[in-house]
């Protein structure tokens, strides 16, 4: 019985390849009935990101060769191109490597949550779908308990290292509470997706979004509950913002020091909080200036980003003894499980020597026999038939590791035979 993890990652491929080898949650399904009818995977689950294409699996050997032998079949992949980019992890570095990627200790961004509910989702298809069993469940299952104790007992996870993160972060220790407070995001782009998406998480309620194309900034109004304008509407409404947090392309500032002058005013000089993400900068610098303003640029967020980095960096020690430690333990599982058969075949052979003998101690008692000595006899002659088999094999072996595992088994103390 044999865990096995194979796969690309940020690490070992470049994007055209990780893009190659992906799975879509359309094929994910199709993908695992095809893995799991190849002979020798008796489970199977598909994790596939932007970042990672792994599989993880079950087998009665270490080979690798049938799950590479599926993924050039299912993509359409030459032999040669494929080999230079995947990784194999097998038994305990395949149950370590799926701690690390739980935990997000194998991220690129060290420490990310996102992986976590990736992995969980993807454990959710294989598992409805009945290509995981009692190895893989526990595998998967324990890998989310992994993570959650080092979430909850170290510091990978707790400081921000995206600038979008880091914005919300930072707005959060401007203000006592987020939900009661109108933001303002400029520009619909990938980054505000990701600061908008932040935000909800945080409680804000009252989302505005700016861009210069009504249509993309509905999109993501909508995508947030909030609401769209274009970029000359922005007077109306800055005197509105509590928050206001820029990334657009423009090559010029879109908001001056005039303009936040009179929207101050119209807010009887409520403080604004402003994070100016975008290089080339959207905010004039002197806005700076005024007071009631908190203005701060993506430089000043990096300070913070690359303070977090290297103390998530430091908390991660932590959480890889975390990650040897949990290993150890399942593979002391996993082992205790292949010892099952042998146990349960060693007890059905004891019983039938022991239920032999008392057959005939009960017979010669019921024929008038010396209880006692009957005991004796039962007893003599159990113990001899226990017995003949593991001497002759002792007395047969030239191999001293197997008088070694007797001695190891029973704890027997043997005379010293030095003098």
């Amino acid at each position: 019985m044999h865990i096995l993890t194979l796969g690309f990652n940020h690490e070992t491929a470049p994007i055209e390849i990780r893009e190659r080898a992906a799975v879509t949650a359309d094929h994910l399904e199709e993908a695992l009935q095809d893995l799991i009818a190849r002979p020798g995977i008796k489970e199977a689950a598909l994790l596939s990101t932007c970042n990672r294409t792994e599989i993880y699996c079950r087998q009665d050997t270490q080979d690798a060769d049938p799950l590479k032998e599926w993924i050039r079949q299912y993509h359409d992949w030459p032999e040669d191109d494929i080999s230079k980019y995947l990784y194999i992890h097998p038994n305990r570095d395949a149950v370590r490597h799926a701690y690390r990627v739980a935990s997000g200790l194998d991220s690129m961004v060290l420490g990310e949550s996102q992986i976590l509910g990736q992995m969980k989702s993807a454990f959710a298809t294989a598992h409805k779908l009945g290509t995981t069993g009692k190895i893989l469940n526990r595998l998967f299952q324990s890998s989310f308990s992994v993570a959650k104790n080092i979430r909850t007992n170290t510091g990978v996870g707790t400081n921000a290292v995206s600038v979008a993160y880091a914005a919300v972060l930072l707005a959060r220790q401007i203000f006592d509470s987020l939900a009661d407070q109108s933001v303002m995001l400029i520009g619909a782009g990938e980054t505000m997706e990701l600061v908008g998406k932040h935000l909800i998480e945080k409680g804000v309620r009252n989302i505005l979004v700016a861009n210069r194309t009504i249509e993309r900034g509905e999109r993501l109004a909508n995508e947030l509950n909030g609401r769209a304008i274009t970029l000359d509407e922005l007077a109306g409404g800055l005197s509105n913002c509590d928050i206001l947090i820029s990334s657009t392309a423009s090559t010029l500032p879109l908001i001056g020091k005039g303009l936040v002058e009179a929207s101050l005013k119209t807010r009887k000089n409520k403080p604004m909080f402003m994070v100016d993400l975008a290089v080339p900068r959207d905010i004039e610098e002197q806005v700076k200036e005024l007071q009631n303003v908190f203005l701060y640029t993506v430089d000043d967020l990096k300070q913070i980003i690359e303070t977090n980095i290297e103390s998530r960096r430091e908390a991660a020690s932590e959480a890889l003894e975390i990650v040897d430690s949990q290993s150890a333990e399942f593979m002391e599982w996993l082992g205790s499980l292949n010892s099952v058969p042998t146990i349960r075949a060693l007890r059905d052979h004891i019983d039938q020597l022991t239920e032999f003998e008392l057959e005939k101690a009960f017979r010669l008692i019921a024929r008038g026999d010396n209880p006692e000595a009957v005991i004796e006899q039962f007893a003599y002659a159990l113990g001899n038939k226990i017995m003949h088999r593991p001497s002759k094999s002792l007395s047969d072996s030239e191999e001293s590791s197997l008088a070694a595992a007797v001695q190891e088994i029973f704890n027997l103390n043997l005379p010293n035979t030095d003098n």
